[in-house]
C-alpha cells in the first residue's frame, strides 16, 4: 500500500509539474523555477529556465532567467550545456550584477572539459588563455584563487606532456633524438616543473648516446655528457640523481684522460 501511495504521489508531482511547463503563465513559471532551484531541484528548474528563456527577453527577470538556467545545468553537472549557457549570457549581459560569477563558473566548466595530459591539450591552452584573463581583471576575488588552482594544475599537465614526449625516445633508445628534443623542452620553458628530471635524462641520453658510438667519436661525445652532467649537478646538488651520474661522470673522466694519454 505504501508503495502505491508513493508512486501515485510521484505520478501527481509529475503531472503538476508537466501541467506548470506547458502553462502560459510566465510568472507562475517564474517563480516556480527559483523555488526548484533554492530546493536544489535543478533538473526542473533548468527545464523551467530554458522554457521562459524566450518569454524573458527584454523583461527585467531576463538576465537572472538566462544566469540561473546555466547554474541549474552546471549542479547538474552539464557542464557543456553550462558553459554554453555562461557563454551566451557574457556576450548579452557582460555588465550584469552576474556577470563575474557566470564568467568564473563558465571557465570552472572549461576546465572540467579538459583532458589528462597525455590526450589533446587545445582545450587546456583555450582554458589557460580565459583563466590567467579572469585572473588579470578580478584579482582580489575568491575566484581568483580558484582560477591560480586550475591555472596551476593546467599548466603542470602541458609541462608533463611536453616532457613525457621528449623521453619517449629516451625509452626508444633513439638517445641523440632524446637529447635535442629534451633541450628543447628547456629552450622553449625554462621554468618547466619538471626541470630537474629533464636535465637528468638529457646528460643520461648524452651518456648513452657516447657509450653506443664508434670509438673515434666517442671522446667528443663523452664531452657533451660531461656539460650536461655539470649543468645537471650546478642546478640539483642534492638530488637523488647525483649519485648515479656522479658514477657516470668518474668512469667518463677515467676513458677521457686514458685517451689524451
Amino acid at each position: 500500500m505504501i508503495a502505491v501511495a508513493v508512486a501515485a504521489l510521484m505520478a501527481s508531482c509529475s503531472s503538476q509539474f508537466e501541467k506548470l511547463l506547458a502553462s502560459y503563465n510566465y510568472g507562475e513559471k517564474y517563480r516556480a523555477a527559483l523555488q526548484y532551484y533554492q530546493d536544489g531541484k535543478y533538473s526542473k528548474a533548468a527545464q523551467l529556465f530554458e522554457n521562459i528563456a524566450m518569454n524573458a527577453q527584454g523583461a527585467p527577470q531576463e538576465d537572472t532567467v538566462r544566469f540561473y538556467w546555466g547554474m541549474s545545468n552546471y549542479y547538474m553537472k552539464d557542464f557543456a550545456t553550462a558553459q554554453s549557457n555562461f557563454s551566451d549570457f557574457l556576450s548579452a549581459f557582460p555588465r550584469s550584477p552576474f556577470a563575474t560569477e557566470a564568467e568564473f563558473h563558465m571557465i570552472d566548466c572549461m576546465y572540467r572539459g579538459t583532458y589528462r595530459y597525455e590526450l589533446d591539450q587545445r582545450p587546456t591552452e583555450i582554458a589557460l588563455t580565459y583563466i590567467n584573463k579572469f585572473i588579470l581583471e578580478h584579482p582580489d576575488t575568491d575566484y581568483a584563487k580558484f582560477c591560480k588552482v586550475m591555472r596551476d594544475d593546467l599548466n603542470e599537465r602541458l609541462d608533463k606532456k611536453a616532457f613525457e614526449a621528449a623521453r619517449l625516445y629516451y625509452h626508444m633508445e633513439n638517445y641523440l633524438s632524446a637529447h635535442h628534443a629534451l633541450k628543447n623542452v628547456l629552450k622553449d620553458d625554462a621554468d618547466n616543473q619538471y626541470r630537474e628530471e629533464i636535465l637528468y635524462y638529457t646528460a643520461m641520453a648524452a651518456y648513452k648516446y657516447a657509450l653506443y658510438s664508434v670509438e673515434e667519436k666517442q671522446k667528443e661525445r663523452y664531452m657533451t655528457f660531461l656539460d650536461d652532467y655539470y649543468n645537471f649537478v650546478s642546478e640539483y646538488p642534492q638530488s637523488r640523481h647525483k649519485a648515479e651520474l656522479d658514477n657516470l661522470y668518474k668512469r667518463v673522466s677515467k676513458i677521457i684522460k686514458k685517451e689524451e694519454n
